[in-house]
Protein backbone atom coordinates (compact mmCIF):
# COMPACT_ATOMS: atom_id res chain seq x y z
CA UNK A 1 0.00 0.00 0.00
CA UNK A 2 1.49 3.50 -0.89
CA UNK A 3 2.58 5.81 2.13
CA UNK A 4 -0.06 8.59 3.01
CA UNK A 5 3.00 10.83 3.02
CA UNK A 6 6.09 12.13 1.26
CA UNK A 7 8.23 11.43 4.49
CA UNK A 8 7.23 7.95 4.59
CA UNK A 9 8.68 7.78 1.17
CA UNK A 10 11.72 9.72 1.66
CA UNK A 11 14.16 10.63 4.25
CA UNK A 12 12.59 14.12 5.39
CA UNK A 13 16.24 15.80 5.51
CA UNK A 14 15.59 15.43 1.80
CA UNK A 15 12.26 16.95 1.69
CA UNK A 16 12.01 20.95 1.66
CA UNK A 17 8.98 23.36 1.86
CA UNK A 18 9.88 25.44 -1.05
CA UNK A 19 7.46 28.40 -2.65
CA UNK A 20 9.90 30.19 -5.50
CA UNK A 21 6.69 31.36 -7.39
CA UNK A 22 8.89 34.59 -8.09
CA UNK A 23 11.74 32.59 -10.14
CA UNK A 24 11.65 33.92 -13.66
CA UNK A 25 11.90 31.08 -15.61
CA UNK A 26 9.19 28.91 -13.66
CA UNK A 27 8.92 24.84 -14.00
CA UNK A 28 9.45 25.20 -10.20
CA UNK A 29 7.66 22.98 -7.37
CA UNK A 30 6.07 23.59 -4.12
CA UNK A 31 8.39 20.89 -2.50
CA UNK A 32 11.82 20.35 -3.69
CA UNK A 33 13.28 16.42 -3.11
CA UNK A 34 16.47 15.93 -3.39
CA UNK A 35 17.10 12.15 -5.31
CA UNK A 36 20.38 10.32 -3.97
CA UNK A 37 19.42 6.98 -5.73
CA UNK A 38 17.36 5.28 -8.92
CA UNK A 39 14.76 3.75 -5.57
CA UNK A 40 14.40 7.97 -4.48
CA UNK A 41 13.30 8.38 -7.86
CA UNK A 42 10.92 5.58 -8.22
CA UNK A 43 9.65 5.74 -5.08
CA UNK A 44 9.12 9.59 -5.47
CA UNK A 45 7.32 8.97 -8.70
CA UNK A 46 5.08 6.71 -7.37
CA UNK A 47 4.54 8.52 -4.45
CA UNK A 48 3.15 11.24 -6.95
CA UNK A 49 1.24 8.70 -9.28
CA UNK A 50 -0.81 7.30 -6.96
CA UNK A 51 -1.75 11.21 -5.13
CA UNK A 52 -1.70 12.54 -8.71
CA UNK A 53 0.57 15.16 -8.12
CA UNK A 54 2.38 16.53 -10.66
CA UNK A 55 6.72 16.44 -10.77
CA UNK A 56 9.13 18.92 -12.44
CA UNK A 57 12.25 17.32 -13.35
CA UNK A 58 15.83 18.65 -12.71
CA UNK A 59 19.03 19.20 -12.06
CA UNK A 60 21.61 21.59 -13.00
CA UNK A 61 19.24 23.99 -14.13
CA UNK A 62 20.45 25.02 -17.96
CA UNK A 63 17.18 24.43 -19.39
CA UNK A 64 14.48 25.80 -16.83
CA UNK A 65 13.80 28.47 -18.94
CA UNK A 66 13.49 25.80 -22.18
CA UNK A 67 9.37 25.40 -22.31
CA UNK A 68 6.89 24.84 -19.98
CA UNK A 69 3.56 26.72 -19.00
CA UNK A 70 3.00 25.88 -15.82
CA UNK A 71 5.07 28.04 -12.89
CA UNK A 72 5.31 25.60 -10.38
CA UNK A 73 4.29 21.77 -9.86
CA UNK A 74 3.57 19.83 -6.35
CA UNK A 75 6.95 18.53 -6.97
CA UNK A 76 10.36 19.72 -7.95
CA UNK A 77 12.63 15.97 -8.26
CA UNK A 78 15.98 17.67 -7.95
CA UNK A 79 19.09 14.60 -9.53
CA UNK A 80 21.38 17.45 -8.49
CA UNK A 81 23.05 15.15 -6.44
CA UNK A 82 22.42 11.80 -8.07
CA UNK A 83 25.66 11.89 -9.84
CA UNK A 84 28.34 9.91 -10.43
CA UNK A 85 30.10 7.59 -12.67
CA UNK A 86 28.77 3.95 -12.51
CA UNK A 87 31.24 2.18 -14.57
CA UNK A 88 34.09 3.11 -17.64
CA UNK A 89 35.10 0.73 -19.84
CA UNK A 90 38.50 1.82 -21.23
CA UNK A 91 38.64 -1.27 -23.82
CA UNK A 92 35.05 -0.76 -24.89
CA UNK A 93 35.31 2.90 -25.41
CA UNK A 94 31.86 3.20 -22.99
CA UNK A 95 30.88 4.85 -19.92
CA UNK A 96 27.62 4.31 -17.73
CA UNK A 97 26.87 7.87 -15.61
CA UNK A 98 24.28 8.79 -13.70
CA UNK A 99 21.63 11.84 -14.98
CA UNK A 100 23.24 14.41 -12.62
CA UNK A 101 27.14 14.71 -13.63
CA UNK A 102 27.96 17.44 -15.34
CA UNK A 103 30.16 17.08 -18.87
CA UNK A 104 32.68 18.61 -17.37
CA UNK A 105 32.88 16.44 -14.73
CA UNK A 106 32.69 13.40 -17.77
CA UNK A 107 35.56 14.95 -19.34
CA UNK A 108 37.99 15.44 -16.48
CA UNK A 109 37.06 12.09 -15.48
CA UNK A 110 37.71 10.71 -19.70
CA UNK A 111 40.86 13.04 -19.99
CA UNK A 112 43.01 10.84 -17.56
CA UNK A 113 42.06 7.90 -19.94
CA UNK A 114 43.17 9.43 -22.90
CA UNK A 115 39.19 9.76 -24.16
CA UNK A 116 36.58 12.17 -24.11
CA UNK A 117 32.48 12.41 -24.89
CA UNK A 118 32.32 14.20 -28.16
CA UNK A 119 29.64 16.09 -26.80
CA UNK A 120 29.81 20.31 -26.91
CA UNK A 121 26.58 22.01 -25.36
CA UNK A 122 26.76 25.63 -23.83
CA UNK A 123 27.78 25.79 -20.16
CA UNK A 124 29.72 22.32 -19.71
CA UNK A 125 30.51 23.22 -16.29
CA UNK A 126 26.83 23.72 -15.05
CA UNK A 127 24.81 21.40 -17.62
CA UNK A 128 23.88 17.58 -16.51
CA UNK A 129 24.32 14.76 -18.89
CA UNK A 130 20.73 14.05 -17.86
CA UNK A 131 19.48 17.44 -18.91
CA UNK A 132 21.44 17.17 -22.03
CA UNK A 133 20.30 13.82 -23.53
CA UNK A 134 16.34 14.56 -22.08
CA UNK A 135 16.71 17.89 -24.71
CA UNK A 136 18.90 16.06 -27.19
CA UNK A 137 21.34 18.85 -26.54
CA UNK A 138 24.42 19.53 -28.81
CA UNK A 139 26.98 22.03 -30.38
CA UNK A 140 28.72 23.09 -33.42
CA UNK A 141 31.00 19.88 -33.11
CA UNK A 142 27.27 18.06 -34.31
CA UNK A 143 28.26 18.36 -37.52
CA UNK A 144 30.81 15.61 -37.45
CA UNK A 145 29.83 13.71 -34.23
CA UNK A 146 25.99 13.79 -34.22
CA UNK A 147 23.60 15.40 -31.47
CA UNK A 148 23.28 13.72 -27.99
CA UNK A 149 21.25 11.04 -29.28
CA UNK A 150 23.91 9.29 -31.18
CA UNK A 151 26.02 9.10 -28.37
CA UNK A 152 23.84 6.84 -26.34
CA UNK A 153 24.12 3.19 -26.03
CA UNK A 154 21.57 2.64 -23.47
CA UNK A 155 19.33 3.94 -20.26
CA UNK A 156 17.48 3.21 -17.29
CA UNK A 157 14.51 4.92 -16.90
CA UNK A 158 11.87 5.48 -14.51
CA UNK A 159 8.46 5.37 -15.51
CA UNK A 160 5.70 7.99 -13.96
CA UNK A 161 4.26 4.88 -11.87
CA UNK A 162 7.68 3.86 -10.32
CA UNK A 163 8.68 1.17 -12.90
CA UNK A 164 12.50 0.49 -13.70
CA UNK A 165 12.96 -0.06 -17.67
CA UNK A 166 16.28 -0.27 -19.07
CA UNK A 167 16.59 0.58 -23.12
CA UNK A 168 19.28 -0.40 -25.30
CA UNK A 169 22.46 -1.92 -23.85
CA UNK A 170 26.23 -1.15 -22.76
CA UNK A 171 27.77 -1.99 -25.97
CA UNK A 172 27.99 -0.46 -29.08
CA UNK A 173 26.90 -3.15 -31.05
CA UNK A 174 23.40 -3.94 -29.76
CA UNK A 175 20.73 -6.60 -31.33
CA UNK A 176 18.95 -4.96 -33.89
CA UNK A 177 15.22 -3.75 -33.76
CA UNK A 178 13.80 -0.39 -33.17
CA UNK A 179 15.79 1.90 -30.35
CA UNK A 180 13.91 2.73 -27.63
CA UNK A 181 16.47 5.01 -26.40
CA UNK A 182 14.96 7.64 -29.58
CA UNK A 183 11.42 7.82 -27.62
CA UNK A 184 13.57 9.13 -24.79
CA UNK A 185 16.30 11.65 -25.67
CA UNK A 186 14.77 14.82 -26.18
CA UNK A 187 11.08 14.41 -24.70
CA UNK A 188 12.36 16.64 -22.23
CA UNK A 189 11.75 14.66 -19.19
CA UNK A 190 7.95 14.23 -20.00
CA UNK A 191 7.59 10.09 -20.76
CA UNK A 192 10.22 9.12 -17.69
CA UNK A 193 13.03 10.26 -15.57
CA UNK A 194 16.16 9.00 -16.89
CA UNK A 195 18.14 7.49 -14.02
CA UNK A 196 21.34 5.60 -15.86
CA UNK A 197 23.11 6.76 -19.66
CA UNK A 198 25.31 4.51 -21.03
CA UNK A 199 27.69 6.58 -23.51
CA UNK A 200 29.85 5.57 -26.75
CA UNK A 201 33.29 7.51 -26.05
CA UNK A 202 35.91 8.49 -28.53
CA UNK A 203 39.69 8.49 -28.28
CA UNK A 204 40.86 12.27 -27.37
CA UNK A 205 42.18 13.90 -30.59
CA UNK A 206 45.63 14.59 -30.76
CA UNK A 207 45.49 17.98 -32.00
CA UNK A 208 42.96 20.72 -32.62
CA UNK A 209 43.09 23.45 -34.63
CA UNK A 210 40.89 26.26 -35.63
CA UNK A 211 40.44 28.61 -38.22
CA UNK A 212 38.82 31.65 -38.46
CA UNK A 213 37.82 33.10 -41.39
CA UNK A 214 36.72 36.94 -41.51
CA UNK A 215 34.34 37.86 -44.12
CA UNK A 216 34.27 41.40 -45.62
CA UNK A 217 31.41 43.66 -44.74
CA UNK A 218 28.40 42.69 -47.52
CA UNK A 219 30.39 39.24 -48.45
CA UNK A 220 28.63 37.00 -46.13
CA UNK A 221 27.16 35.22 -49.16
CA UNK A 222 30.05 33.83 -49.96
CA UNK A 223 30.43 31.98 -46.82
CA UNK A 224 28.04 29.10 -47.80
CA UNK A 225 29.95 28.44 -50.87
CA UNK A 226 33.33 28.07 -49.27
CA UNK A 227 31.71 26.02 -46.53
CA UNK A 228 30.08 23.42 -49.62
CA UNK A 229 33.34 22.92 -51.16
CA UNK A 230 35.01 22.24 -48.11
CA UNK A 231 32.25 19.61 -47.29
CA UNK A 232 32.70 18.27 -51.32
CA UNK A 233 36.11 17.70 -50.69
CA UNK A 234 38.16 14.73 -48.71
CA UNK A 235 38.10 16.80 -45.23
CA UNK A 236 36.47 15.73 -42.31
CA UNK A 237 35.87 19.47 -40.41
CA UNK A 238 34.59 19.13 -36.98
CA UNK A 239 33.08 22.27 -37.66
CA UNK A 240 31.52 25.03 -39.93
CA UNK A 241 30.52 27.44 -37.34
CA UNK A 242 28.99 30.86 -38.79
CA UNK A 243 29.18 33.60 -36.41
CA UNK A 244 27.36 36.87 -36.27
CA UNK A 245 29.70 40.42 -36.23
CA UNK A 246 28.45 40.82 -32.88
CA UNK A 247 29.69 37.26 -31.22
CA UNK A 248 32.98 37.13 -33.56
CA UNK A 249 34.21 40.72 -32.22
CA UNK A 250 33.37 39.42 -28.58
CA UNK A 251 35.20 36.09 -28.91
CA UNK A 252 37.48 36.81 -31.96
CA UNK A 253 38.08 41.00 -31.79
CA UNK A 254 36.91 41.08 -35.33
CA UNK A 255 33.67 42.52 -35.92
CA UNK A 256 32.49 40.61 -39.23
CA UNK A 257 30.73 37.55 -40.34
CA UNK A 258 33.20 34.55 -39.17
CA UNK A 259 33.43 31.20 -40.15
CA UNK A 260 34.90 29.00 -37.78
CA UNK A 261 36.26 25.89 -38.92
CA UNK A 262 37.84 23.32 -36.32
CA UNK A 263 39.76 20.35 -37.00
CA UNK A 264 40.89 17.22 -34.83
CA UNK A 265 42.86 14.85 -35.99
CA UNK A 266 46.82 14.18 -35.48
CA UNK A 267 48.59 17.26 -36.72
CA UNK A 268 50.26 16.28 -40.09
CA UNK A 269 45.80 15.49 -41.16
CA UNK A 270 45.52 18.71 -38.99
CA UNK A 271 48.05 21.01 -41.36
CA UNK A 272 47.22 19.67 -44.10
CA UNK A 273 43.38 20.23 -43.94
CA UNK A 274 44.42 23.98 -42.67
CA UNK A 275 46.82 24.10 -46.16
CA UNK A 276 43.85 23.51 -48.05
CA UNK A 277 41.80 26.59 -46.84
CA UNK A 278 44.61 28.32 -47.09
CA UNK A 279 45.20 27.65 -50.49
CA UNK A 280 41.51 28.27 -51.39
CA UNK A 281 40.75 31.36 -49.27
CA UNK A 282 38.37 33.42 -50.93
CA UNK A 283 39.40 36.75 -51.88
CA UNK A 284 39.64 39.79 -49.37
CA UNK A 285 38.81 37.11 -46.37
CA UNK A 286 41.27 37.55 -43.15
CA UNK A 287 42.19 34.23 -41.27
CA UNK A 288 43.04 33.88 -37.55
CA UNK A 289 44.81 30.56 -37.32
CA UNK A 290 44.62 28.66 -33.55
CA UNK A 291 46.38 25.72 -32.58
CA UNK A 292 45.49 23.34 -29.44
CA UNK A 293 45.56 25.51 -26.35
CA UNK A 294 44.62 28.63 -27.87
CA UNK A 295 41.55 26.71 -29.92
CA UNK A 296 40.56 24.96 -26.74
CA UNK A 297 40.48 28.20 -24.68
CA UNK A 298 38.19 29.52 -28.04
CA UNK A 299 35.79 26.85 -27.62
CA UNK A 300 35.42 27.22 -23.73
CA UNK A 301 34.51 31.24 -24.35
CA UNK A 302 32.36 30.15 -27.45
CA UNK A 303 30.18 27.79 -24.67
CA UNK A 304 29.89 30.53 -22.47
CA UNK A 305 27.71 32.42 -25.44
CA UNK A 306 24.43 31.21 -24.14
CA UNK A 307 21.22 32.07 -21.21
CA UNK A 308 22.21 29.44 -18.88
CA UNK A 309 19.31 29.71 -16.30
CA UNK A 310 21.48 30.72 -13.40
CA UNK A 311 22.39 34.45 -14.26
CA UNK A 312 18.68 35.90 -15.49
CA UNK A 313 18.16 39.45 -14.18
CA UNK A 314 15.16 40.97 -12.93
CA UNK A 315 16.05 44.13 -14.98
CA UNK A 316 13.28 44.67 -17.89
CA UNK A 317 15.58 45.93 -20.05
CA UNK A 318 17.69 43.10 -20.37
CA UNK A 319 16.03 40.39 -20.16
CA UNK A 320 16.93 37.09 -22.07
CA UNK A 321 15.98 34.81 -24.32
CA UNK A 322 17.53 32.28 -26.77
CA UNK A 323 15.87 30.54 -29.75
CA UNK A 324 17.00 27.17 -31.85
CA UNK A 325 16.34 27.19 -35.47
CA UNK A 326 16.71 24.64 -37.83
CA UNK A 327 16.91 25.03 -41.36
CA UNK A 328 18.90 24.11 -44.49
CA UNK A 329 22.39 24.37 -44.46
CA UNK A 330 22.43 27.61 -47.36
CA UNK A 331 20.24 29.03 -45.08
CA UNK A 332 22.13 30.08 -42.32
CA UNK A 333 24.30 32.98 -43.65
CA UNK A 334 21.00 34.83 -44.68
CA UNK A 335 18.97 33.82 -41.45
CA UNK A 336 21.83 35.04 -39.49
CA UNK A 337 21.63 38.09 -41.60
CA UNK A 338 18.14 39.01 -41.26
CA UNK A 339 17.73 37.93 -37.56
CA UNK A 340 20.24 40.90 -37.16
CA UNK A 341 18.60 43.22 -39.56
CA UNK A 342 15.15 42.16 -37.46
CA UNK A 343 16.56 43.35 -34.08
CA UNK A 344 17.10 47.08 -35.29
CA UNK A 345 13.48 46.94 -36.01
CA UNK A 346 12.28 45.40 -32.94
CA UNK A 347 15.00 47.57 -30.43
CA UNK A 348 16.90 44.20 -29.10
CA UNK A 349 20.21 43.00 -29.18
CA UNK A 350 21.16 40.10 -30.96
CA UNK A 351 23.96 37.30 -30.86
CA UNK A 352 23.65 34.51 -33.44
CA UNK A 353 25.73 31.24 -34.96
CA UNK A 354 24.66 28.83 -36.93
CA UNK A 355 26.35 25.38 -38.50
CA UNK A 356 26.75 25.62 -42.37
CA UNK A 357 26.97 21.69 -42.17
CA UNK A 358 24.20 20.73 -39.86
CA UNK A 359 21.74 23.58 -40.04
CA UNK A 360 21.39 24.43 -36.38
CA UNK A 361 21.41 27.87 -35.66
CA UNK A 362 20.98 29.88 -32.11
CA UNK A 363 20.02 32.86 -31.92
CA UNK A 364 20.19 35.20 -28.53
CA UNK A 365 18.50 38.06 -27.48
CA UNK A 366 18.41 40.80 -24.70
CA UNK A 367 15.92 43.70 -24.62
CA UNK A 368 12.23 44.45 -22.92
CA UNK A 369 9.91 42.04 -22.72
CA UNK A 370 7.27 43.59 -25.03
CA UNK A 371 10.08 43.82 -27.94
CA UNK A 372 11.18 40.55 -27.25
CA UNK A 373 7.88 38.92 -28.09
CA UNK A 374 7.65 41.03 -31.01
CA UNK A 375 11.00 40.10 -32.06
CA UNK A 376 10.35 36.52 -31.15
CA UNK A 377 7.18 36.34 -33.85
CA UNK A 378 8.45 38.24 -36.53
CA UNK A 379 12.03 35.49 -36.51
CA UNK A 380 9.67 33.01 -36.64
CA UNK A 381 7.61 34.21 -39.31
CA UNK A 382 11.00 34.91 -41.32
CA UNK A 383 12.29 30.93 -40.41
CA UNK A 384 8.73 29.31 -41.27
CA UNK A 385 9.20 31.17 -44.41
CA UNK A 386 12.32 29.40 -45.67
CA UNK A 387 10.26 26.13 -44.15
CA UNK A 388 12.45 25.83 -41.09
CA UNK A 389 11.53 25.99 -37.54
CA UNK A 390 12.49 28.22 -34.56
CA UNK A 391 11.97 26.79 -31.11
CA UNK A 392 12.07 29.39 -27.71
CA UNK A 393 14.86 27.52 -26.01
CA UNK A 394 15.39 29.98 -22.84
CA UNK A 395 12.56 32.47 -22.03
CA UNK A 396 11.10 34.02 -18.73
CA UNK A 397 7.82 32.57 -17.65
CA UNK A 398 5.51 35.08 -17.65
CA UNK A 399 6.51 35.19 -21.61
CA UNK A 400 5.86 31.95 -22.62
CA UNK A 401 1.91 32.22 -22.39
CA UNK A 402 2.60 34.91 -25.37
CA UNK A 403 5.25 33.00 -27.24
CA UNK A 404 4.67 29.11 -27.58
CA UNK A 405 8.27 27.76 -27.08
CA UNK A 406 7.75 24.96 -29.71
CA UNK A 407 5.28 26.86 -32.54
CA UNK A 408 2.54 25.16 -33.80
CA UNK A 409 1.31 21.31 -33.51
CA UNK A 410 2.78 19.41 -35.97
CA UNK A 411 1.33 16.91 -38.46
CA UNK A 412 2.53 14.00 -36.31
CA UNK A 413 1.57 15.22 -32.87
CA UNK A 414 -1.43 12.70 -31.84
CA UNK A 415 1.68 10.60 -32.18
CA UNK A 416 3.42 11.93 -29.32
CA UNK A 417 0.39 12.31 -27.14
CA UNK A 418 -0.85 8.55 -27.71
CA UNK A 419 3.56 7.77 -26.28
CA UNK A 420 2.38 10.48 -23.88
CA UNK A 421 -0.86 8.60 -22.55
CA UNK A 422 0.37 5.54 -22.40
CA UNK A 423 3.54 5.98 -20.59
CA UNK A 424 2.20 8.72 -18.36
CA UNK A 425 -1.79 8.88 -18.32
CA UNK A 426 -2.12 11.01 -14.97
CA UNK A 427 0.00 13.71 -16.74
CA UNK A 428 2.30 14.26 -14.12
CA UNK A 429 5.86 14.35 -15.19
CA UNK A 430 6.72 17.67 -16.33
CA UNK A 431 3.76 18.64 -17.62
CA UNK A 432 2.92 20.99 -20.54
CA UNK A 433 6.71 21.52 -20.94
CA UNK A 434 7.46 19.43 -24.46
CA UNK A 435 5.51 19.71 -28.03
CA UNK A 436 1.96 20.66 -28.11
CA UNK A 437 1.61 21.26 -24.10
CA UNK A 438 2.17 17.61 -23.67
Amino acid sequence: MMPSTIEAVVPEEQIKQHDDTGHMLGNGGHQIIEAYSEEDISNVLAYANDHELTVNIMAGGTKRGYGGTMEQADILLSLAHFKGIVEHSVGDLTMTVRPGTTIQEIADQLAAEGQCLALDPAWPELATIGGVIAANDSGPKRLLYGSARDHVIGTRIVYPDGRVIRTGGKVVKNVAGYDMNKVFIGAMGTLGVISEITLKLRPLPKYEGLLLLHFPDGHEQDIYPFAARILDSMMEPVSLEVLTPTIAEKITGQRAYTLAIAFEDQEKAVSQQEKWVNDNLPSNVRQTVLHEEEASDWWKQFRRLAPNGHHDEPNDANTQAAVKIGSQPADVPGLLKQAAELAATYHVSVEGHGGAGHGISRIYINGYPEDLIAYLKALRSAVEKRHGYAVATHLPFTLRASFAAWGEKPSYFSLLEGIKRTNDPKKILNRQRFVGGI
